[in-house]
């Protein structure tokens, strides 16, 4: 059964940080691209990063480019979301989700986790 658990919110100053991580159970995580998504309250979500199977091309939202840097270590079977320069609209639930490809076609994600809150508040 494929488990997703986020960890690592919590209420932060602007100008402030924070490292979320993700640990993945229940299938080969190495063998999957995987994603940052958020959702602000009251909002649609929001993809925040992604990142290739053996850590490389990373790739971030506008919003977040220069401030966060998305990592992983396969040994460990864990995502982490290194969230530095935090501002009051990154405040959000943050999930992880497995990215789904069929050969270079991108399907979408299949399995999210349940979240894990960032406040950013002075």
């Amino acid at each position: 059964q494929v488990q997703l658990v986020e960890s690592g919110g919590g209420l932060v100053q602007p100008g402030g940080s924070l490292r979320l991580s993700c640990a993945g159970a229940g299938f080969t995580f190495s063998g999957y691209y995987m994603s940052w998504v958020r959702q602000a309250p009251g909002k649609g979500p929001e993809w925040v990063s992604a990142i290739s199977t053996s850590g490389g091309s990373p790739r971030y939202a506008d919003s977040v480019k220069g401030r966060f840097t998305i990592s992983r270590d396969n040994a460990k079977n864990t995502l982490y979301l290194q969230m530095n320069s935090l501002k009051i609209e990154d405040t959000a639930l943050y999930y992880c989700a497995r990215d789904r490809f069929d050969g270079s076609d991108y399907l979408g994600m299949d399995y999210w986790g349940k979240g894990t809150l960032v406040t950013v508040s002075s």
